[in-house]
């Protein structure tokens, strides 16, 4: 380690911001980690609410796919600070993990505040100033960082090296506003425009079933657009569909939409073949309706069968191979996406050209972007943790070798 970096400013008390706290303030460094809400790691327990899913126990390979075109950057820095580091490091907390069905990570508490509380005083007890209520408001003309606090005093600080967790611009009630972007576009760091990731779509539903099914979940379909095909599950909202089978092909589905409305196809019967389907509804009872033939030849639910007919009409063939394509290729037509406030994550920010390969922007040395500011999107399942961790890893670490 260098002897010319003596303290770090971390903006941002998210787990990117947190993460890099640790490991800088663990290697004897003076830290400070500031933050404009008035606690730390907000978005964070948020996510705990839906059970805290750390990471994924996938392959390496196919996990580092999920993160599209920004894989070929983000996997070294994951390879670096892997699934299994991080289920090692919440251990080390005290939180024992499991894996899930399907194949998510999770603490045994299946929350992130026992977790939190544990990190927040581990950098406590390593020394790390945590400064709460405020806010960033980019340089000063001498250089030196500028903060007000909740009251408009004013405060600046002139740290060796600097690390950005500022997060990017979904839930902004969490801390999360995106306000940072016109701070670095002014020192010339190229930004990507801020898009939802991981979030719902508007579908036309029929006000009947909007009513009926909003909250009902569509269990073990597959769904399909652009000739990719994903497994899962998804749930009806009042104004359409969302869950995690649907954030999967986001990206896709979010750029089409600029074109016009998308047509995403489902497969309420995935573990059953065209061909099987169709013997199953054939062999059916004569003279029952085609909502008893649904429930007990192809397993559907109401909510399936309901949507079934939103997609396909309310009168459905009878004859048993084109009820069973129709199955097997429900039409939903979306026509919107949630806006970014509403999303779980976003995509856009510091665009990979604007930092080099330790995270450093080329533009301001000596200051980091780290975590969800930077310009990549992933689908839940673990992958949006994982590779914030493993920026501030790599930045910290890239700190301590300068």
């Amino acid at each position: 380690m260098s002897n010319s970096v003596k303290t770090i400013a971390v903006v941002g008390g998210g787990p990117a911001g947190l993460i890099a706290a640790e490991i800088l303030s663990a290697a004897g460094m003076k830290v400070t980690l500031y933050d404009r809400m008035p606690t730390l790691g907000r978005k964070f327990l948020m996510a705990g609410r839906g059970g805290l899913n750390l990471t994924h126990s996938e392959d390496p390979a196919t996990f580092v796919g999920r993160y599209g075109a920004a894989a070929d950057w983000l996997g070294p820095m994951i390879a670096a600070f892997a699934p299994a580091d991080l289920v090692a490091w919440a251990h080390g907390l005290g939180q024992e993990t499991f894996v899930g069905s399907s194949g998510r990570v999770f603490p045994k508490a299946l929350k992130a505040s026992p977790l939190l509380r544990a990190w927040l005083a581990r950098l406590s007890a390593q020394g790390v100033e945590l400064r709460s209520r405020q806010e960033w408001r980019g340089w000063n003309a001498d250089g030196a960082l500028v903060f007000a606090g909740a009251d408009g005093a004013i405060e600046t600080a002139s740290p060796d090296a600097t690390i950005l967790a500022l997060g990017g611009a979904s839930w902004p009630k969490l801390g999360s506003t995106g306000s940072w972007t016109g701070l670095l576009a002014d020192r010339g760091v190229a930004l990507a425009p801020f898009k939802s990731a991981n979030a719902g779509f508007d579908v036309g539903w029929s006000a009947v079933f909007a009513e009926r099914f909003a909250g009902e979940p569509l269990k073990n379909i597959a769904l399909s657009f652009n000739g990719r095909t994903v497994r899962g599950e998804a749930m009806v909202a009042a104004y359409g569909i969302e869950g995690g089978a649907i954030y999967a092909l986001s990206a896709d589905l979010r750029e089409a939409l600029d074109q016009g409305p998308a047509i995403l196809d489902v497969d309420l019967t995935p573990d059953l073949s065209r061909a099987k389907l169709t013997d199953r509804l054939h062999r059916g009872p004569a003279g029952q309706s085609t909502t008893n033939l649904l429930r007990k030849a192809a397993g559907l639910t109401p909510v399936a069968i309901s949507l079934l007919r939103e997609a396909h009409g309310l009168e459905l063939p009878r004859e048993p191979g084109a009820l069973a394509r129709a199955l097997k290729a429900a039409p939903l037509r979306l026509t919107g996406m949630r806006p970014i406030e509403r999303a779980i994550s976003s995509a856009g920010g510091v665009e990979r050209s604007a930092v080099d390969d330790h995270l450093m922007l080329r533009a301001v040395p000596g200051v980091y972007a780290v975590g969800e500011m930077l310009d990549w999107e992933a689908p839940t399942g673990g992958y949006l943790l994982q590779a914030c961790f493993a920026t501030g890893v790599r930045a910290a670490r890239s700190i301590l070798t300068a």
